[in-house]
């Protein structure tokens, strides 16, 4: 059976293939949008289809805020940036999608049902259109649904490509620097006082903060994070601690930074560091702490161990390797709605307030002891971890 004969309500099980020949396939279609950790969750998708389509194109529509996460990609052709302001209108948007569709594309990959992507899907013009399992009214514009089952977020998204008999095999996300950006990178982390951090005998280790997040239910409190590195440095002198921030977000990190007893210990940029400059100083850190937004999959993509503190997100989004964890209050004490996945909170928040500093620093130091460099402080240092919290 042909591919554009396939039933459109096809939910593969497994094994199940779409008979295709690989050799055909010159123009591959990938729609991701929405958030910047989506977008590098995507990237082992990206590397999967181009290992199995050696001869293809791989084009991606994302959003114009992605770009930069995705420059190098040597996994990528082409990318077509969404930029909302620069298509005010419905018929500015429909000409943008119809010259992306002018491609004529074998094949497209759909991770998301949103209207922007069913617009392109309708154009693309491909043979094989596959897409997670959706309502009755978007099955017509897909010759292969997938039902996705529960994974690391990167593996679930891969799910979709089963039907091409490929499959996710350990991928991490995809950030590729220039040495230029590492050279930047040096120079600005040597202009905060961090030159210990990279030297050839480092004195210094160097943890990346994301104290940050858009939505309160995943945001862990401000004065938590600064009795923990107080607390972290106390014990271990020889931590910094680098807290980027996004816009709007200053005021938060230099809170964080006043609160402290020794604010020397943590450094802010005076100014906003581009998405590629963070990932190029995160780089020389031996670990990369914080909430549960995209700067932990950059700690992934670039090979830095991470602890993240969860909310209302769960541990899918937790690479499967012991070098990458997180902690939450549920590990600790009865938290029967953690997590919920929702943006706003009907109890207070109580997945964040009631997971105390104290019940943090044990979890931050084992896991700066197991699995970051320069592993050099004693048991005694755990056994002397509890602290009151703020």
């Amino acid at each position: 059976m042909a591919p554009a004969d396939l039933p459109r309500d096809l939910l593969p099980r497994e094994g199940k293939r779409i008979p295709h020949d690989p050799a055909s396939v010159r123009r591959i279609l990938v729609c991701q949008l929405n958030q910047l950790g989506d977008v590098l969750l995507a990237t082992p998708s990206l590397e999967i289809l181009a290992r199995a389509y050696p001869r293809a194109e791989i084009h991606l529509f994302t959003e114009k805020k992605c770009l930069p996460l995705l420059e190098g990609n040597p996994h990528v052709h082409t990318v077509w940036a969404l930029d909302k302001a620069a298509l005010p209108t419905l018929l500015h948007e429909l000409a943008f999608y119809r010259r992306i569709g002018a491609c004529r594309f074998d094949l497209l990959v759909n991770f998301q049902h949103l209207p922007r992507c069913r617009w392109v899907t309708a154009f693309s013009g491909a043979k094989i259109r596959l897409a997670p399992e959706t309502s009755w009214y978007n099955r017509w514009l897909y010759t292969c649904l997938v039902r996705q089952k529960p994974a690391y977020a990167a593996a679930f998204k891969a799910q979709i490509l089963a039907p091409l008999g490929i499959a996710w095999q350990g991928e991490r996300p995809g950030i590729y620097l220039a040495e230029q950006e590492r050279a930047e990178a040096r120079r600005l982390l040597a202009g905060f006082g961090l030159r210990g951090v990279f030297a050839d005998k480092p004195d210094l280790r160097l943890i990346t903060v994301d104290a940050t997040h858009r939505h309160p239910t995943r945001q862990w409190p401000g004065e938590y994070y600064a009795a923990l590195l107080d607390a972290a440095a106390d014990l271990l002198p020889d931590l910094r601690f680098l807290l980027p921030w996004g816009p709007g977000e200053e005021a938060h990190v230099l809170s964080i930074q006043a609160a402290c007893a020794r604010p020397e210990r943590v450094i802010i940029p005076g100014t906003l560091l581009s998405l590629r400059h963070m990932a190029a100083c995160m780089e020389h850190a031996v670990l990369h702490l914080g909430n549960c937004s995209a700067p932990r999959h950059m700690a992934v993509a670039l090979g830095v161990p991470s602890l993240t503190i969860l909310g209302a997100t769960s541990t899918a989004w937790t690479f499967p390797s012991p070098e990458h964890t997180q902690t939450r209050a549920r590990d600790f004490l009865n938290m029967p709605c953690q997590h919920c996945n929702r943006n706003s909170c009907p109890h207070a928040l109580r997945c964040l307030t009631r997971l105390t500093p104290d019940l943090v620093l044990p979890v931050l130091l084992k896991h700066l002891e197991t699995h970051c460099r320069r592993n050099d402080f004693s048991p005694e240092d755990l056994s002397r971890s509890r602290m009151p919290p703020p």
